[in-house]
């Protein structure tokens, strides 16, 4: 007979499995079966596809997948024994099965990064799973909905569209995560996963830390993209899933950017999206052309407003700027005086790009603004500038439908085109990335400090609640004995008689709990001192996990 019981975990199914022999008619006689504890197993079965054994081996139950198999020797059961799991068996069980649940999710949690940027997909994939910023508190939420996510963030941008997440389990997060993205965008899981990247733990670090110093971009070193990671920190403010992992993630990811650009000179002569699209359209006009080309700029944000500044740092001395209110482009006329900038409604873009050479467009519009009919028949440009008239589109979403390649009027440029502006200097900047490289190492290894003192934070917690439950007895203990008739200053002093001791006690234990993880000792001592604490004040702590990411560190140290 085979009894199931099923109980809740954290977003995870496990079964116990009871494994009893036949049972004869019971009598007062009849003695009951008793398995000793290495012989105790528990199926753990988080989906229907793949199931786990649970295994008691001393003092800690690992959790491993395996077929699916039941622990059983018919010769060292007694046939006419029978098996009804008394009371006191119940309880130890469910002890079990739950100890064993939650160290499961435990040691699958991860950080995982599921992503498509400009080096993976191009960008008529991209802008189909691009979210918009007001959307991802929302997408937020969604993703930590899953049964295998804690928490979430997003990062999209014109350049990458990528999710992280801390996943209970890697294969069964990732599917999710990879699902939920197919369901919100309309393409084929198998297409995602062609184009997709997937990091995990430190590799997830390392990436994030190169994406916000600007390594990652496909402009090398370019601002832009530290502005971004901060706002996903701003938005991710006070939204449930945004996490303490995800949350420390991106707010270092912040200081890493801060301190390649401050320590390096990988800034230097740097160039944004916006700048490599002024370039690129320099390098597509006659050089004759490049003062007297007329310029339109569409969207006045913050990469509209880029364009404008390096269109006039290029010797542009008129553009028109066409956007929803007037107050931005005003602002920018403010800032650069010397140049001649008209402000035209949307109302008016169709008239306004039949009088451009030149179109820059940089709106968060989530349709195109040109189609094929909307181009086609605008009037010709003259030969001095080339005979086409020339669409920079860096938006993402495309503004400029793609469609509107197939006229022979005009050239169509996008995003995924900037790479032959970027492809000069290259050695620069290759110099340039490995001395940002060696403070991004420095700064992970920190990070991963960091995340390895947060599974102390329970010993921590546990050990003082102990020691604060044998303050307080002992201190209403003394009390009693003092009388009623004492001051509330006596009182007091041997209320901060005892939180003196006890924090004084402490002190030492509680130093030799923190972890740095730069030094093999340290970590080795810090194993040490957990196991210790937990078998003399019986905390009942769950080391297991900290356990495994200290022996694989010290192993790797050693090596």
């Amino acid at each position: 007979m085979v009894v199931s019981s099923a109980f809740a975990g954290a977003k995870l199914d496990i079964l116990l499995v009871r494994h009893t022999a036949a049972a004869a008619t019971p009598s007062s006689s009849s003695s009951v079966v008793s398995f000793p504890p290495s012989q105790i197993r528990v199926r753990c079965r988080p989906s229907r596809t793949r199931r786990a054994l649970i295994h008691r081996a001393g003092p800690a139950v690992r959790c491993e997948f395996a077929p699916d198999v039941l622990f059983q020797n018919a010769d060292e059961v007694n046939p006419n024994a029978v098996s009804p799991f008394p009371s006191s068996s119940l309880s130890a069980l469910e002890q079990l099965k739950t100890s064993a649940g939650d160290r499961y999710t435990k040691e699958t949690s991860s950080i995982v990064v599921i992503g498509l940027s400009v080096h993976t997909a191009p960008v008529e994939m991209r802008e189909k799973l691009a979210i918009p910023e007001a959307e991802w508190p929302r997408a937020i939420a969604e993703l930590c909905s899953l049964n295998h996510i804690e928490e979430a963030a997003v990062l999209s941008t014109c350049n990458r569209m990528e999710i992280y997440v801390v996943a209970l389990s890697q294969h069964r997060g990732v599917k999710e995560v990879t699902d939920w993205m197919s369901k919100a965008s309309g393409i084929p899981v198998s297409e995602i996963c062609q184009h997709r990247f997937l990091l995990y733990n430190k590799d997830a670090t390392q990436h994030i830390f190169e994406v916000s110093a600007g390594l990652d971009s496909l402009v090398l070193g370019e601002g832009q993209i530290l502005a971004q990671v901060k706002q996903v920190v701003k938005v991710g403010q006070g939204v449930t899933g945004f996490g303490r992992n995800i949350s420390g993630l991106f707010k270092h990811a912040i200081t890493v950017g801060k301190r390649v650009r401050t320590e390096t000179n990988i800034a230097a002569g740097a160039v944004s999206v916006s700048s490599a699209a002024v370039e690129l359209a320099l390098m597509k006009l006659p050089e004759s052309a490049h003062s007297t080309a007329r310029m339109l700029v569409i969207g006045a944000g913050k990469m509209g407003k880029l364009v404008i500044k390096h269109l006039a740092a290029k010797g542009c001395t008129k553009m028109v700027v066409v956007n929803r209110t007037e107050e931005r482009v005003a602002s920018i006329r403010e800032e650069l005086k010397d140049v001649e900038i008209i402000y035209k409604p949307l109302s008016e873009m169709q008239n306004c790009a039949a009088e451009a050479d030149v179109i820059f467009t940089s709106t968060a519009s989530e349709t195109p603004l040109f189609l094929k009919e909307h181009v086609k028949d605008l009037p010709p440009v003259g030969q001095e500038v080339g005979g086409l008239r020339l669409f920079i589109d860096i938006s993402v979403p495309r503004n400029v439908s793609s469609c509107v390649t197939d006229l022979d009027t005009a050239r169509v440029y996008n995003v995924d085109d900037l790479k032959e502006v970027v492809a000069a200097n290259k050695e620069d900047r290759l110099r340039k990335a490995m001395e940002a490289q060696a403070i991004i190492a420095e700064e992970s290894k920190q990070f991963e400090a960091w995340r390895d003192s947060l599974e102390t934070v329970p010993t921590i917690k546990k050990l003082r609640a102990y020691a604060e439950r044998i303050r307080v007895a002992e201190l209403e203990k003394c009390l009693s004995k003092m009388g009623e008739d004492i001051s509330k200053k006596t009182r007091k002093a041997v209320d901060d008689l005892s939180r003196g001791i006890v924090n004084k006690l402490l002190h030492g234990p509680m130093q030799h709990l923190r972890c740095d993880g730069s030094d093999s000792r340290t970590l080795t001592e810090t194993l040490e001192n957990m196991n210790a604490l937990n078998r003399m004040f019986s905390l009942e702590t769950e080391i297991f996990v900290l356990e495994q990411k200290i022996r694989a560190k010290v192993e790797q140290n050693q090596k």
